[in-house]
C-alpha cells in the first residue's frame, strides 16, 4: 500500500496491467499545458496531514450542497455570495454520470463550467462528489441508456434473484464506462481548471453500500463469494495483523487466522464474512474509477461512507463502505484512495470521527450533520483542533445561507485562525475540546485537559457559576501554541486554567489576556485588555456562552 503523501507520477503509475488495459481503449489525450500549475496534494506534517494549494497550505472551510442543487445554474445563482458571505472557502457540489453523458460517448459539460466559473467569481474552491454508479447505495444517478440495459448493466440480486436498484460491482461493462466517464470528467477539469486549482479533490462515488441484504447473490457475485480469497487481501491481514481494526482481527481469528481458502472459511458463514466479501469488491471498484481518473488529472481523491447504527445487521446499514471496521479492507483495496472520510450525522461525533484519523489516512469530514445542526461549531473546533482535521463541511449548506446560522460565526473564526492552525496542525501545539457525547445523546461535560507547550490546560464546559442555559453541547474551545508562553483560545461557553510542566516555578498566572481579533490582512486587532472580573482576577480565561470569542493570551510562571 502507498504511502498516503507520495503524490508523485511514480506512484500514480504502479496500476495493476487489468486497471490500465480496461480504459486504454477509451483513453483521451490530456497533454499537459506548459503553465499547467500542480495538482492539489496532501502532504504530512508531524503526525497529520495538510492540503497544498498553489504551493500553499489551505484549511477547507466547506459546506456540501443538497443533492440536486448543483444541477441548476438557475437555483444556485442566489446562494453564490450567501455562501461566500458566511465565509466559506470551499463548495462540496455533485456532478451526476446522467447530465454529463445524457447520451452514451457524447459529454456535456456545462454544468461543470458553470461550477467553476460560479466558484471563481464569489473566491470559493470546489470539492466535486462523482455520482457515479452509486449514490447512497442507489444507482439512481446513472444515465438512462445505463439504466435500461439490464442485460449489459446487470442489477445486484437478492437471494430470489430480483434485482435491486443497485449496479452490480461485478459488471465489468458497468465498471469501465464508469471510469470512462469519470475519467472524461477528470480531463475537462484538467483542461479548464489546471493553472487555476478552483478544483480541491474529487469524491468517489457517494456512500457506497449493499442494500437491503450484506451482499449482491447475482451469478458473478455468487462465484466470487465461493472462489479464494485474493491474495491481497490475505497479505494484507498477515502484514498488518498487529493493527488491524478490532472486529475484523477478532472475526479473522476466531475463525482460525487462515491464510488459504474462501470468504466463509477465513471469516465463517454469515453477514460478517459477506460484508468484508462485499467491501473488498467495493474497494476494487473505486480504486481503478480512482486510477481511471488519475490518469487524466492526479487531484486527490476520497470516498465517504454512511456510517453504521449499533446493533444494526449488515443490509440494514448500507453493508461494505469504509465503515469504522472494514477501514483495513478499503486500505487494501483501494490503495490510489488518499482518504476514507465519515459522513457523521450521529451524536457522538468525536468517537466516530477519532476512528477515522489514521497514520495512513488524513482526516477530512465531509458532511457532519446538517448545516442547521447545533453542534456544528463544537464538531469543527474538535475536528479541526484535536484530530487534525484538514477540512470540516456541514451538509445542506445553501438551506440556511439566509438566515442566521452557527456556521458564519465558526468559519470567521476559523478564517481568523487559519494562519496559526496551518502552522500548529500535527506539531502538538494545538487542542480542541468538546464534551464527549454518546450515540443515545448522554453528553459527558467532564473537564479536559491537555498539554501544550510548557502548560496544561483544564478546560471546563460551563461558565463560572455552572449555569447551563445553552445547552454543554454547545460548548467548545481551540488552543494554540504561538510563541514559549503565548496561546490563542478561542471558542465559546468555556472556563479554562493552567499549570505549568516540568521543573520550575510551580504556579501560573496571566501575564495578560486580550480579546480581540485578526483583521483580513492577519493583523491582530487588540480590543480590551481583560482583568480583575473577566479574568476572576488572573485564575481563568473565560469564553462566555453564545458568542465565538478570540483571546490572545500570556503565561507567566510563579511561586
Amino acid at each position: 500500500m502507498r504511502a498516503v503523501h507520495e503524490r508523485g507520477p511514480s506512484v500514480r503509475r504502479r496500476m495493476s496491467m487489468a486497471v490500465t488495459a480496461l480504459w486504454a481503449a477509451f483513453a483521451i489525450s490530456a497533454a499537459a499545458s506548459p503553465s499547467e500549475a500542480a495538482p492539489p496534494r496532501i502532504v504530512p506534517q508531524g503526525n497529520s496531514f495538510r492540503l497544498i494549494v498553489q504551493g500553499k497550505p489551505m484549511l477547507m472551510l466547506g459546506g456540501e450542497l443538497g443533492n440536486s442543487s448543483a444541477s441548476s445554474a438557475d437555483y444556485m445563482a442566489p446562494h453564490w455570495q450567501r455562501l461566500h458571505d458566511m465565509h466559506l472557502n470551499t463548495v462540496l457540489a455533485p456532478v451526476s454520470w446522467e447530465l454529463i453523458e445524457p447520451v452514451e460517448g457524447h459529454w456535456n459539460f456545462s454544468n461543470v463550467d458553470l461550477l467553476i466559473e460560479n466558484a471563481r467569481k464569489h473566491d470559493l474552491h470546489l470539492v466535486l462528489l462523482w455520482f457515479g454508479a452509486w449514490k447512497n447505495s442507489m444507482s439512481s444517478y446513472v444515465p438512462a441508456w445505463v439504466k435500461r440495459d439490464q442485460r449489459r448493466f446487470p442489477r445486484a440480486q437478492l437471494p430470489n434473484g430480483q434485482g435491486e436498484e443497485i449496479l452490480s460491482a461485478f459488471s465489468s461493462d458497468a465498471l469501465a464506462a464508469d471510469a470512462r466517464a469519470y475519467r472524461a470528467l477528470l480531463d475537462h477539469i484538467r483542461a479548464i481548471d489546471g493553472e487555476r486549482n478552483t478544483v480541491l479533490m474529487v469524491q468517489v462515488e457517494n456512500e457506497m453500500g449493499m442494500l437491503p441484504v450484506a451482499r449482491d447473490y447475482g451469478p458473478a457475485a455468487t462465484a466470487a463469494f465461493q472462489s479464494p480469497v485474493p491474495q491481497p487481501l490475505v497479505d494484507y491481514l498477515v502484514a498488518h495483523h498487529a493493527t488491524l481494526t478490532p472486529q475484523l482481527k477478532s472475526l479473522w481469528e476466531a475463525h482460525g487466522g487462515l491464510r488459504h481458502g474462501n470468504w466463509a472459511d477465513l471469516f465463517g458463514p454469515g453477514d460478517g464474512a459477506e460484508e468484508i466479501f462485499t467491501a473488498w469488491y467495493y474497494a476494487r471498484y473505486a480504486d481503478q474509477i480512482a486510477t481511471a481518473g488519475q490518469s487524466a488529472y492526479d487531484l486527490p481523491m476520497y470516498v465517504n461512507v454512511a456510517l453504521n447504527r449499533p446493533g444494526k445487521a449488515p443490509g440494514e446499514y448500507p453493508s461494505g463502505g469504509p465503515l469504522p471496521h472494514l477501514i483495513d479492507i478499503w486500505k487494501a483495496g483501494a490503495p490510489h484512495i488518499d482518504m476514507l472520510s465519515p459522513d457523521i450525522y450521529f451524536p457522538n461525533f468525536s468517537d466516530l470521527a477519532a476512528q477515522y484519523r489514521r497514520p495512513d489516512n488524513p482526516l477530512f469530514i465531509p458532511e457532519a450533520n446538517r448545516a442547521d445542526n447545533p453542534n456544528v461549531q463544537a464538531n469543527a473546533l474538535y475536528a479541526i483542533g484535536t484530530l487534525g482535521a484538514m477540512g470540516y463541511s456541514p451538509f445542506s449548506i445553501e438551506s440556511v445561507d439566509d438566515r442566521p446560522n452557527a456556521i458564519t460565526p465558526l468559519y470567521d473564526l476559523l478564517t481568523q485562525l487559519t494562519p496559526a492552525i496551518l502552522a500548529d496542525t500535527g506539531t502538538g501545539r494545538m487542542a480542541g475540546f468538546q464534551p464527549r457525547t454518546l450515540f443515545d445523546g448522554t453528553v459527558i461535560a467532564e473537564p479536559q485537559s491537555a498539554d501544550i507547550g510548557g502548560y496544561r490546560f483544564t478546560v471546563r464546559f460551563a461558565s463560572p457559576q455552572g449555569s447551563d442555559e445553552d445547552g454543554k453541547a454547545h460548548h467548545a474551545a481551540l488552543i494554540l501554541q504561538t510563541g514559549p508562553e503565548d496561546y490563542l483560545i478561542a471558542g465559546t461557553g468555556v472556563v479554562v486554567t493552567f499549570a505549568p510542566l516540568g521543573d520550575g516555578p510551580p504556579l501560573a498566572g496571566i501575564d495578560n489576556a486580550w480579546e480581540g481579533h485578526f483583521d483580513a490582512t492577519g493583523a491582530w486587532k487588540p480590543g480590551r485588555l481583560l482583568n480583575g472580573d473577566q479574568t476572576n482576577q488572573g485564575r481563568f480565561i473565560l469564553l462566555s456562552p453564545g458568542e465565538m470569542q478570540i483571546q490572545k493570551i500570556r503565561l507567566y510562571r510563579y511561586r
